[in-house]
């Protein structure tokens, strides 16, 4: 996750953050080091589990959720690359929907861990 990605002659690449946002301060970590190595990161934007006035009510929330799934996937479209942060090889139900969809459009994988016998990010 170390090396430099910023090629001055051409755009950064673009990588998205995915994982599950009971390790927010982890996915916020990744976003620093994928900063820092010249790449252009899209990451979750909204933690629905932290209180917040905008997803108080349950009825809100699930549309948000919906809404938040359809933009990540969004985000997973424009990205040249796909980032799982996944502390101790964690991978639930919304990530792995994310990593087949990842793969359904032959976009690279890297992992900040070990997970279902692929390597971590480097």
């Amino acid at each position: 996750m170390h090396e430099t990605a910023y090629n001055s002659s051409s755009r950064p690449s673009i990588v998205v953050l995915c994982g599950s946002t009971r390790y927010w301060e982890e996915l916020a970590e990744a976003n620093v080091y994928e900063t820092a190595a010249g790449r252009i990161v899209l990451a979750p934007g909204c933690n629905l589990r932290k209180a917040h006035p905008l997803w108080a009510d349950p009825a809100r929330a699930d549309r948000l959720k919906l809404m938040l799934d359809a933009l990540h996937r969004q985000k997973i479209d424009l990205a040249d690359e796909v980032l799982i942060v996944n502390p101790g090889g964690y991978i639930g139900d919304s990530t792995r929907k994310e990593i087949e969809y990842a793969r359904s459009l032959g976009k690279p994988i890297r992992y900040t861990h070990p997970a279902d016998g692929a390597a971590p990010a480097r």
